[in-house]
Formats: C-alpha cells, sequence, structure tokens
C-alpha cells in the first residue's frame, strides 16, 4: 500500500469500530501489565476468568509477591504455560518494588527489563497505560501486515517498523486496537470475512472471499 491507501485503510477500520479498546480486564498500569504478560499464547477471554481471583487477592505489587508463585499458579493453571507466568508475574512484581517503588515505569527500557516482559508486551503497556504511540504486533497484525499490504514482513520487528512508518503519526496510537480486534474478528487466519471488511477496497490480498450464500 502507498501511505494514502494505508491512511485510508486504518481510516476505514476507524470509522467501522471507533470505539476499539483493549479487550483485557485491568483496572491501573500494574494490572494491564501483569494481565499482557499472562495473555502470551493464551485468549484475553480466558485471561479475564483467570484475573478476577489472581487481581482480588494480589491487587498490587506487593500482595503478589506476597501471594507467592504457588499462589499465583492456583489461579492462573486454566491458561498456557501458567508456570513460567506465575514465576514471571512474581519476579517482576519484586522488581516493580525494589527498582521502580512499586511503579509502573513508562519506558520500554525499563519494562523490557522485567522479567517475563518483551518487546510486545512493552508496547501494549506503553501504548495502553501510558498513550504512546506504539505498535505492538501480535500474530493477528503481523497476518494483517503481510496480508493486506500495509507492512509486509518476515519478522515481527519488519512489520511493526513497517506499520510505524506507513501509518500516519496522529492514527498510529489508537492503530493497536484497530488493527488487533479486525485480525480476531473479520480478517481471520483461516477464514477471512473480506466481505465484512471495511477496508476492503485498499487491501493488496489477492484472494478476497466473497460473501457465503
Amino acid at each position: 500500500m502507498t501511505r494514502a491507501q494505508a491512511r485510508a485503510f486504518i481510516t476505514h477500520l476507524a470509522e467501522a469500530n471507533p470505539d476499539a479498546r483493549s479487550e483485557l480486564t485491568y483496572t491501573d498500569p500494574y494490572t494491564l501489565l501483569v494481565a499482557v504478560v499472562l495473555s502470551a499464547q493464551a485468549t484475553d477471554a480466558s485471561v479475564n476468568k483467570a484475573t478476577v481471583g489472581l487481581f482480588r487477592d494480589a491487587p498490587d505489587p506487593a500482595a503478589m509477591v506476597a501471594l507467592g508463585v504457588d499462589g499465583v499458579a492456583r489461579h492462573i493453571r486454566t491458561i498456557g504455560l501458567w508456570r513460567a507466568k506465575a514465576a514471571n508475574v512474581v519476579a517482576l512484581s519484586a522488581q516493580l518494588l525494589v527498582r521502580h517503588d512499586g511503579r509502573v515505569p513508562d519506558t520500554r527500557e525499563a519494562l523490557e527489563a522485567l522479567p517475563g516482559v518483551g518487546r510486545k508486551t512493552a508496547n501494549v503497556v506503553l501504548n495502553v497505560a501510558f498513550d504512546q504511540s506504539t505498535m505492538a504486533v501480535d500474530t493477528h497484525i503481523f497476518r494483517i501486515g503481510n496480508r493486506t499490504g500495509l507492512a509486509p514482513g518476515s519478522t515481527t520487528r519488519q512489520v511493526e517498523d513497517g506499520l510505524v512508518r506507513r501509518i500516519p503519526a496522529d492514527m498510529l496510537r489508537p492503530a493497536h486496537h484497530w488493527l488487533i480486534l479486525h485480525g480476531r474478528y473479520v480478517c481471520k487466519a483461516r477464514s477471512p470475512e473480506c466481505w465484512r471488511c471495511a477496508g476492503r477496497e485498499e487491501c493488496r490480498f489477492p484472494d478476497k472471499r466473497a460473501s457465503p450464500a
């Protein structure tokens, strides 16, 4: 896509879903950070079910450390990689207390230094909690970047950099939500519902699906 086509594509997604936002349940930057860490290789819905009890018992870093790895694990056994995630959640909570006075930092470097926090998680937290213009590339956004021609790339970083270059600066921060929800519910991996795509005209996908009979 050209930059003009990219703006039109994102504009159409925005018009189709003007109130797009994270589907994770959280109350502050800390609970958002924990929820995003838990969401790796898990659905937002499954994470939200697990965090109801977890955040009731441990709504802040000190309480999470007190709960301990076994206590966290009891709440999150229903989601993937729960053992490693329980350890990371407790470890990052301890590090927040020691290095950041219990607060979630608002820089990429500090976030990525936390256990279990990679570039994608940092981008989500910076975008959602701190209103920074970052682009977190998950499997849905990676697929859209390549399928539509919006930002082709063989790695998530290539797609991220392409999106940052291609999407107008004034649309970049909310574009994360428009793209991820579009990929989750319309531009699906196996059966894209192209007939419902608001950006169909700009999309470069050669095998656009017609409406089912």
